[in-house]
């Protein structure tokens, strides 16, 4: 993880003004912001400097959308920076600072942004840099491609994490996924040359209220048998993102000692294509003893959260979150930047939506349309994993989800993308952290005692 730009000392470090408007300028620097076009628009940055040529201070165009100051840390010449004046949200806006900082430059020679931040008083510097190694840890884990980031290295990943925090970690591996009764994430992943697997981590009291996360770890898609078309393999590195983004929130819930009792479940498998793989037209056992009709094999995600969401609805938790990059019906409906989630539980829902507003962490509610269940139906099974005629793909999904679900108090689902595809300040192209901030803020709220 690369370092975050955060200065130590405000000595020599340069001013930086969020205005609105040039009239708050001096005269001398109203002339020069004339000379330069800056009319301080959203996210416009005016460098000026002294008699000696030295940068003696920044301005930037205030926004609605306090995270644009991460235009600013991939935009100023190396040096300290602190904030000046008023500021809308100083926590927000030094957020995005850091957020707009992140580089994935594991396989190439680019340096770390130069431009380190004097976070401004008041600011609780625990609380940001939890939140800013959470997202830079999703957004590694997700742009790390699948050669070097298969259900292995995902174990190593969580293990590394758990060693960090002093949590368990168990593994069921291979073949004992059947003989443990997941056949569901056996039958996804056994025709990888790198094993199924489901790895469980235990972290907490016992007797404090029970969170569990449930995260995708399909590490590579290739569609299966009914193998995708080349340009919609491409960004299939990323098909692990719910399991890094939760992987990423279980790491803020311990960094924060929460006091729960945090369960994190990732089922990390490869999709691939070899004599046995599974097939359209199969029919699976799963653990909740429900069959299931295969439809099409690259709808694999559901299938192995399927079996790791009976295996967290077992021990009845308070709170179950699984995370996934499962539809496409989900981007086509609101786009790769506002995740759906789904839940019937609405003070659930309320505090979501809310929350998600708040810290500038887009999520929104979609229905857990219960007719539509119809649509999964199967003349030769219990279920079939897909809805037929191409409708409401996101809300099958779901409802076939919620089919393993049945003791947690209360549980949600989230359909992220887990990717950036074009740059915003805040955000660099690829794997991104999506829900993490507003989730972490949810459970806080509703467990800290």
């Amino acid at each position: 993880m690369q370092e975050l730009p955060i200065a130590v000392t405000k000595s020599k470090s340069v001013p930086v003004h969020i205005i609105s408007d040039v009239k708050d300028l001096s005269a001398e620097q109203k002339v020069w912001a004339k000379t330069n076009g800056f009319k301080a628009q959203t996210g416009s940055v005016l460098l000026f400097a002294n008699i000696k040529g030295g940068l003696e201070r920044v301005f930037f165009g205030k926004s609605n959308q306090p995270l644009d100051t991460g235009k600013l840390a991939s935009t100023l010449p190396a040096g300290n920076y602190h904030f000046e004046g008023e500021m809308d949200d100083a926590h927000l806006s030094s957020l995005g600072w850091m957020l707009g900082a992140y580089r994935f430059s594991k396989y190439n020679n680019k340096k770390d942004q130069d431009a380190k931040l004097v976070l401004p008083e008041g600011v609780d510097a625990q609380d940001l840099i939890r939140e800013v190694e959470a997202s830079y840890l999703a957004r590694d884990l997700i742009n790390t491609p699948a050669n070097d980031m298969g259900p292995d290295a995902l174990e190593k990943t969580i293990r590394t994490i758990a060693r960090k925090f002093k949590a368990q970690v168990s593994v069921i591996k291979g073949d004992a996924l059947l003989k443990k009764n997941f056949p569901m994430i056996h039958a996804v992943g056994r025709a990888s040359v790198d094993a199924p697997r489901l790895i469980d981590l235990k972290w907490g009291n016992a007797k404090h209220p029970k969170v569990t996360l449930v995260g995708k770890g399909v590490i590579f898609d290739s569609g299966g048998l009914n193998i995708k078309p080349g340009n919609s393999m491409a960004l299939m590195k990323k098909d692990m993102g719910g399991a890094a983004n939760t992987i990423a929130l279980a790491r803020m819930i311990m960094d924060a000692k929460l006091p729960v009792r945090l369960r994190l479940l990732v089922p990390a498998v490869e999709n691939a294509i070899s004599g046995n793989a599974f097939r359209p037209g199969d029919i699976l056992p799963s653990r909740k003893g429900i069959s299931v009709e295969i439809g099409n094999t690259d709808a694999e995600g559901r299938l192995i959260l399927g079996d790791a969401l009976a295996l967290g609805d077992e021990e009845k938790p308070d709170l179950m979150i699984d995370m996934a990059t499962l539809t496409g019906a989900a981007r086509v409906a609101l786009g790769p930047d506002l995740p759906p989630f789904y839940t019937d539980d609405e003070e659930l829902a309320q505090a979501v939506s809310q929350t998600s507003m708040d810290v500038f962490d887009p999520l929104w509610q979609m229905p857990l349309w219960d007719p539509y269940q119809k649509m999964l139906s199967s003349k030769v099974a219990d279920v079939n994993h897909i809805s037929t005629g191409g409708f409401a793909g996101s809300i099958t999904a779901a409802l076939f989800l919620s089919r393993f679900v049945e003791n947690a108090k209360s549980w949600a689902h989230f359909d992220i993308y887990g990717w950036t595809p074009t740059a915003k300040p805040w955000m660099p192209v690829g794997g991104e952290a999506q829900g993490i901030r507003t989730l972490f803020e949810v459970i806080k709220n509703k467990y800290w005692i």
